[in-house]
């Protein structure tokens, strides 16, 4: 008891400080190095970002960290420039959600019998306790394109000024397999889309199969060019006959905002694709759900307007480009024979590009329509 109360003494005694007083310039020169550390960190995303992306950034990361105690990791590997995977990649539940979707409009097709002007596609019946309350507030789907084989419908999206557009469609001269990789293969795009500044893989998921991408893009004069970064991952179910292609709008460290750009951080596309009979012969159906925020100016009919004369002009475009390589033989890959998850190699060296450049680019780039 004795030597204790000697080291407390000693302790808490004022001659220099003893031990505690080496223990609190400890702590201050780590402090000062983790404050320090810091300051250059956030000196170096201001050199990268522009304030809206920086603000974009950090609520992303307070909604991850928010009540989740041990996720710390999760904000070191955003602050050191590590995309999140795990967060971000596009999950089976998604795919599966967009192949429910096109059943239930295969179910209710005797709608598209009706030539009136309005006309409601099944509404999902499936939902989640957290975006209950929003579906039940979403509006009725209206039609705005009415053609034999062409269908347009949009909605407003609640608490927007946006639209969500829906397009249900069909081909009979070309097959599914050459329709898909056509859409999925952009050095082919590259030819024949003159609206292509840019298309780039920026870094892929070795575990699902998901990829990031770049696409920059012309608008209509005479606005500012567009670009997009996001995931998407296609699957092909040959169980249920059906191909599926889900996007949407994420944020990637090797991606800064460029001034020359206007950056569309919103953004949703998912395409689901059904064989008449094979995924070889001519014939199928496809449904095309898709949203985003250009960040326009212009009044809410006029980008309306402009999405719907661009959708189906894009969707010919990509028809003809199809027939094209059908019956020029032009090489495009086959993604349905080359499966995401076949790719590990590809995947491993582009990821090792994305942390040697900010842009990292490897070919061939692929992205489908947004």
């Amino acid at each position: 008891m004795f030597p204790r109360r000697l080291l407390v003494a000693w302790l808490a005694g004022a001659r220099g400080g003893g031990l505690l007083a080496l223990l609190a310039n400890q702590c201050r020169f780590v402090t000062g190095l983790r404050v320090r550390r810091a300051l250059q960190i956030a000196q170096l995303y201001g050199r990268l970002y522009s304030e809206s992306s920086r603000r974009v950034l950090l609520a992303r990361l307070w909604r991850r960290l928010h009540g989740r105690p041990g996720h710390a990791s999760a904000l070191m590997a955003a602050l050191s420039g590590v995309f999140v995977w795990d967060e971000e990649r596009i999950q089976e539940e998604e795919l599966q959600r967009s192949i429910n979707e096109m059943k239930r409009l295969e179910e209710m097709s005797n709608m598209f019998q009706s030539s009136g002007v309005q006309c409601h596609p099944p509404e999902p019946k499936a939902k989640t306790e957290g975006n209950k309350d929003l579906e039940d507030k979403e509006q009725p789907w209206e039609m705005v394109m009415d053609k034999k084989h062409f269908k347009l419908w949009r909605r407003p999206i609640t608490g927007t000024h946006l639209y969500q557009y829906r397009v249900f469609g069909t081909y009979t001269d070309v097959t599914p397999r050459q329709f898909f990789n056509v859409q999925l293969d952009t050095e082919y795009r590259k030819k024949w889309d003159a609206l292509v500044i840019k298309l780039e893989v920026i870094e892929r998921d070795v575990i699902s199969g998901s990829e990031v991408l770049h696409w920059v893009t012309h608008f209509p004069y005479p606005m500012y060019s567009r670009d997009y970064v996001y995931v998407r991952r296609y699957s092909v179910d040959q169980e249920n006959n059906m191909m599926v292609l889900v996007s949407r709008a994420v944020e990637h460290p090797s991606v800064p905002e460029s001034p020359e750009f206007v950056r569309v951080r919103s953004y949703e596309s998912q395409m689901v694709i059904r064989p008449h009979r094979s995924f070889d012969e001519n014939g199928f159906d496809y449904l095309l759900t898709y949203s985003d925020n250009p960040q326009t100016v212009f009044p809410r009919y006029c980008v309306s307007w402009m999405v719907s004369s661009g959708m189906p002009d894009f969707l010919e475009k990509l028809h003809m480009a199809t027939l094209k390589a059908k019956n020029m033989e032009i090489k495009v890959k086959d993604y349905i024979s080359a499966k995401p998850l076949e790719m590990s190699s590809e995947a491993k060296a582009t990821s090792q590009s994305s942390e040697r450049k900010n842009e990292g680019s490897c070919g061939p780039a692929r992205i489908e329509y947004a």
